[in-house]
């Protein structure tokens, strides 16, 4: 039966929906895009009144920064207020108009303050005239800048969209390929659970039940050991170790004069991250493949040792063989059975190409399988 993700994990069609990355209240009327275009335009345009002009760039600066700054002000209070126009009136067209009506009361309050004076036209001719080049100056730039500022807030807003959309993808990948992780691990062992009930069933209906007690206890053993890696979370070669020597109990029980075998797990790799099940798929390849078909049975020595930064993991059996050596990448379908096409895909999975899976003969008989990994501490449960 197919496993499917737990429903707290599906996205909800409002976390496909990326939101509206745009800022709200005073922060966003003075948020560094506006700081910037305020400073550019008033150095602009305090340099062009000062190269024409007699008077300083100073005050130049006072006035074309004080016109500025309404502009922008003006620019972004209509952005965000009223939360609803006419439908007929676009909010960019309503933000333009603004800038170019503030221009002239803007230019006018700047002279004033800086003259000193509200009466600007009893001061003289001169400075009548340069006021009116002012409000002409505004009313002329002031909505090809506010223009140009909404082309670059659309395309930051553009390029939020795009990494917005860009991070969901890959939490939407991330969420598939673990959902393909837990798909691959539930089909891990269900035969051999199946398989041992069923060998259960043959010892009662044969003998009596002293064998099958004692393959029961060791099921029950094994189970303990499964169960916990059964969500897959955290596992362990410590764990992984528990597993294979239960399941080998109940292999040995299962033919006891057919099988022998060794377990040896490096102390400095016992905390270490092992996919579960990873070294029990190779063990359950070499009984099915190697010890089952053998007349006379067959050894089985697990070994795992931590080498620097990486895991060496080696199964190695003496049964039938595989005749001719031959060495698999791990997603490579082609050696082995179905265990061990399941394990490649899930260490392909979870490191990518930083992990080999290689399926060798040993000698005239037996087959080696072996794992390198990376040396990674296991994530805590």
């Amino acid at each position: 039966m197919p496993v499917m993700p737990p429903a707290s994990t599906a996205p909800s069609e409002a976390t496909l929906r990326p939101s509206t990355p745009q800022r709200r209240g005073w922060r966003a009327l003075v948020a560094w895009p506006r700081l910037k275009l305020w400073l550019i335009v008033t150095l602009v345009w305090s340099l062009l009144r000062t190269v024409t002009t007699e008077t300083s760039l100073t005050v130049w600066l006072l006035r074309c920064g004080l016109v500025t700054a309404i502009a922008v002000l003006a620019f972004g209070v209509l952005e965000q207020w009223p939360r609803r126009l006419p439908r007929r009136l676009p909010r960019w067209v309503a933000q333009v108009l603004t800038v170019a009506v503030v221009m002239p009361p803007a230019s006018f309050a700047a002279y004033a303050l800086t003259l000193g004076t509200w009466d600007i036209h009893a001061l003289g001719q001169q400075y009548s005239t340069g006021f009116s080049i002012m409000a002409f100056m505004g009313l002329l730039f002031g909505p090809w800048i506010a223009l140009v500022a909404l082309l670059r807030q659309r395309e930051a807003f553009a390029r939020e969209q795009a990494l917005a959309f860009a991070l969901e993808r890959s939490e939407l990948e991330r969420r598939a390929l673990d959902a393909r992780m837990k798909l691959l691990q539930a089909q891990v062992e269900p035969h051999f659970l199946f398989n041992t009930l069923a060998n259960v069933r043959t010892l009662v209906r044969r003998a009596g039940s002293e064998q099958a007690s004692a393959v029961l206890d060791s099921l029950i053993h094994y189970l303990r050991a499964a169960v916990p890696q059964l969500d897959g979370g955290a596992s362990r070669f410590a764990d992984e170790r528990a597993l294979v020597q239960a399941y080998l109990n109940v292999m040995h029980l299962r033919m006891p004069d057919r099988l022998q075998f060794a377990i040896d797990v490096d102390e400095a790799a016992l905390a270490l991250h092992c996919p579960a099940a990873a070294v029990l798929t190779l063990v359950e390849n070499a009984i099915r493949h190697g010890i089952d078909p053998a007349e006379d049975g067959g050894r089985i020595e697990v070994t795992v040792r931590r080498v620097g930064d990486r895991v060496q993991v080696r199964v190695v059996d003496t049964g039938i063989g595989l005749g001719a050596a031959r060495v698999r990448s791990p997603g490579d379908p082609g050696a082995g059975g179905t265990g061990l096409v399941n394990l490649r895909e899930r260490l392909a999975l979870a490191f990518g190409g930083d992990v080999t899976l290689s399926l060798t003969a040993a000698g005239a008989r037996g087959t080696r399988a072996e794992i390198d990994l990376p040396a990674m501490p296991a994530a805590s449960a």
